[in-house]
C-alpha cells in the first residue's frame, strides 16, 4: 500500500456543488434502510407481530439477533476485499450502485413477509442480506468522499453527508408514521392503509425501497468514477485479493502504524457512539421518566441536534483537523454522561441527553474524514473496508458492558457506566495517534 502523494489526475479533477449534493443525497436516502427497516419499523414488526406466535423455546428476538450477528461477521470478512477490488478496477461508483441496488431489492422483498410466523425465516434472511449489502455499499460510498471534496473542504462535506442522513431519517420516519402507521383499527395513517396481515408495514417496506432508490440515483449520475489504482492489479481472484490484503496490511503497519492505531481507537469510540442511540430511548423511559409517547419526539430532536453538530463541526474540522474535533466530542459526551449518572427526571435527560447527541454527529463525521485524510490515493475503499471490519470486531463491547453493569448494580441507570467506559477507552487510545497532515489547499465547493 503506497503512501505516495496524490496522483495528478486526482488533484486536478474539479469538484462541483452538484456533485457534493448528489453524494449527500445517498446518505439522505440510506435512512430508509437504517432508520425504517433495521431500527424503528420493520424489525419491530418482525419480532412483535410476525414472530409473536413462533413455536418453540427460541424467541423471534433471538433469531433476529443471530441473523444480524451472522450478517455482521460476513461484513467483517468481506468488506476490505470488496473495497480493494473496487479501488483496483476504478469502479467505486459502480460498486456503490450495485450494492445499493441489492439492498433496495431486499427491502422490496420484505413486502412478502406476511403477519404469520411461517414468514419469519424470509424476513430474517432478507434483513440479514440487506445488512450485508448496505454496509458493503457504504464502504465504497465513504471512499467516494475524497472525490467530492478538496483537502480544505473534506470536513464540511463529510459533516454535510452525516447531517443529510440524520435529517433524511427524521423526514422519512414522520412520513411513514403519519401515512401508514398512526391510529388504531383496521386502517392506519392518513392514507387509510389496511392493517390486516401487516399490509401497512409491508407497504412501508416498498415505500422505503423506492425512497432509497430515488435518492441514490444522483450519486450514480453525477459523481465520476476515479481512475484505477495504479499499484493494484485489476483482476485478482478471491484468494489473490485476500493475499494482497494481508500484504498491504503488513506494509501499512511498517509505513503508517498510526493508521492502524486509528482503526483500533475508532472502533472503540464508534461502538460507544452507537450505544448512545441504541440504549438512549430505553434509558429515557426506564430511568428518567420520559413518557413512552414522547420518545419519538425526543428522537426527532436528537437527530436534529446531531445533524447541526455535524455541520458546524465539519467547518471546525477543516480549520483545526479531525482529531481535535473527535477528542472534544468524546470529552463533551463523557461530561454529559457523568452528569446524567447523578441527575434524575425528564428535564435533566432532555438537556444532557441532547447534549450527548450534539457531540455524536461531529465524532462520526470527523472519524470518517480522519481516515479519508490518512488513506493513500487509490486505496480509500480498502481502508474503509478495514474501518467497517474493525468496527464489527468490537461491536459487542458496549452492549455487553451495559448489560453487565445493569446486572451488577441492579439498576438500568448503571448501564450508562458501560457506555462511558467504552467512550473513555476510545479517547485514551486515540490520544497518542498522530493526526493526519492538513493540506493548505484553497476551499472549493462544499
Amino acid at each position: 500500500m503506497s503512501t505516495s502523494a496524490a496522483r495528478p489526475e486526482e488533484r486536478q479533477v474539479p469538484v462541483s456543488r452538484g456533485q457534493v449534493v448528489a453524494w449527500g443525497l445517498w446518505d439522505w436516502g440510506s435512512a430508509a434502510f437504517n432508520a425504517v427497516i433495521l431500527t424503528f419499523v420493520f424489525s419491530v414488526y418482525l419480532t412483535n407481530a410476525v414472530g409473536a406466535d413462533l413455536p418453540g423455546s427460541i424467541s423471534a428476538n433471538s433469531w433476529l439477533g443471530w441473523s444480524v450477528g451472522l450478517a455482521g461477521f460476513l461484513i467483517a470478512v468481506l468488506a476490505p476485499v470488496i473495497g480493494q477490488r473496487a479501488d483496483a478496477a476504478g469502479r467505486r461508483r459502480l460498486s456503490v450502485g450495485a450494492w445499493t441496488a441489492l439492498t433496495v431489492a431486499t427491502m422490496a422483498g420484505l413486502f412478502f413477509v406476511r403477519d404469520d410466523y411461517h414468514y419469519l425465516w424470509l424476513g430474517l434472511v432478507l434483513l440479514g442480506l440487506g445488512s450485508i449489502f448496505f454496509e458493503l455499499a457504504e464502504v465504497s460510498y465513504n471512499a467516494v468522499l475524497k472525490q467530492v471534496s478538496t483537502p480544505a473542504t473534506i470536513g464540511r462535506v463529510s459533516g454535510f453527508g452525516w447531517a443529510m442522513g440524520y435529517v433524511g431519517g427524521i423526514v422519512l420516519l414522520l412520513l411513514v408514521y403519519a401515512g401508514f402507521i398512526a391510529g388504531e383499527g383496521g386502517s392506519r395513517g392518513f392514507l387509510g392503509v389496511p392493517a390486516d396481515d401487516g399490509f401497512n408495514i409491508r407497504l412501508v417496506a416498498l415505500f422505503a425501497a423506492a425512497w432509497f432508490a430515488v435518492f441514490a440515483l444522483p450519486l450514480l449520475l453525477r459523481v465520476p468514477e476515479p481512475p484505477p489504482a495504479a499499484d493494484l492489479p485489476p483482476r485478482l481472484g478471491v484468494l489473490g485479493s485476500y493475499r494482497r490484503l494481508f500484504a498491504d496490511l503488513r506494509a501499512l503497519w511498517r509505513r503508517s502504524p498510526h493508521t492502524v492505531y486509528f482503526l483500533g481507537a475508532s472502533a472503540l469510540f464508534r461502538d460507544g457512539l452507537a450505544a448512545v442511540f441504541t440504549f438512549g430511548a430505553v434509558l429515557a423511559v426506564t430511568v428518567y421518566g420520559i413518557n413512552a409517547a414522547d420518545v419519538l419526539v425526543f428522537g426527532v430532536a436528537a437527530n436534529v441536534v446531531a445533524a447541526l453538530g455535524a455541520v458546524v463541526a465539519g467547518r471546525i474540522d477543516d480549520r483545526i483537523g479531525p482529531k481535535a474535533v473527535i477528542i472534544g466530542s468524546l470529552a463533551g459526551m463523557l461530561g454529559c454522561g457523568v452528569i446524567l449518572l447523578f441527575l434524575s427526571g425528564p428535564t435533566a435527560f432532555w438537556i444532557f441527553g441532547l447534549g450527548l447527541c450534539l457531540f455524536v454527529g461531529p465524532a462520526q463525521s470527523s472519524s470518517r474524514t480522519f481516515l479519508a485524510r490518512l488513506a493513500p490515493p487509490g486505496h480509500e475503499g480498502q481502508l474503509f473496508g478495514l474501518y467497517a471490519t474493525s468496527g464489527r470486531a468490537v461491536s459487542f463491547l458496549a452492549p455487553t458492558l451495559v448489560g453487565l453493569f445493569t446486572y451488577l448494580f441492579g439498576s438500568d441507570r448503571a448501564g450508562i457506566i458501560g457506555i462511558l467506559l467504552v467512550l473513555l477507552a476510545g479517547l485514551v487510545t486515540l490520544w497518542p495517534v498522530r493526526p493526519p497532515a492538513r493540506a493548505a489547499a484553497t476551499a472549493g465547493p462544499g
